[in-house]
């Protein structure tokens, strides 16, 4: 073999391992929430995006996001009665799709309809984990909006669990629950349920 040639079959090799290092290095996301250990785990704010599906007047859904979601989660797949979920939310965070002239989320923000200066805050505590599957389960629990607490069933689904980019283990999940905007203070003509959606992942602290 000349050098010419040596010197490409060592590049090809020398690519060759570094693809399959890299390859190797790569988070292996399963699907099976046991994947995650037990532990504390904290929102990871940069990947979370809370949405909220409100029917608007019988035509189609406005899609309202809330940018400021953070909480906690103490973790352990071997016993779900113990599991605890703590989850808060700016509601001052509300974003919407382009509105022209119209501030809209500074309208959504004010006391007609969120009112954030009497409720700076929207939480979510968890009562009870109910798992039915490797990647499926419900989450019980208290969520308060405008000073209103209630029951809810966040009906969740595992994306994936395992350890993740930063070498920390990593559980990611998309939940999601309706709520009846009646007894909210919200005004009358927002008549149907409201769908929350949350995408997020659990960074093991």
């Amino acid at each position: 073999m000349n050098s010419k040639a040596f010197s490409i079959a060592a590049l090809g090799a020398t690519a060759a391992l570094a693809l399959a290092t890299a390859a190797s290095a790569q988070p292996m996301a399963t699907k099976d929430y046991k994947a995650a250990p037990a532990g504390d785990y904290g929102i990871d704010a940069s990947h979370t995006g809370l949405v909220a599906r409100i029917p608007h007047v019988g035509f189609s859904y406005s899609i309202f996001r809330f940018e400021t979601v953070s909480g906690d989660l103490a973790w352990d797949p071997a016993n779900p009665g113990a599991d605890k979920l703590n989850i808060t939310v700016d509601p001052g965070s509300i974003t919407t799709a382009p509105t022209g002239a119209i501030d809209f989320p500074k309208e959504l923000s004010g006391a007609t309809f969120l009112n954030v200066a009497k409720f700076p805050t929207a939480t979510f505590v968890s009562k009870a984990f109910h798992p039915t599957d490797a990647t499926h389960g419900k989450v019980e629990g208290d969520l308060t909006i405008m000073g209103q607490t209630r029951p809810a069933v966040f009906d969740v689904e595992l994306v994936g669990a395992g350890m993740g980019m930063r070498k920390a283990p990593v559980i990611g999940v998309t939940a999601t629950t309706q709520i009846d905007p009646k007894g909210l203070g919200l005004p009358p003509f927002l008549s149907g349920p409201i769908q929350l959606v949350i995408d997020t992942e659990f960074d093991k602290k």
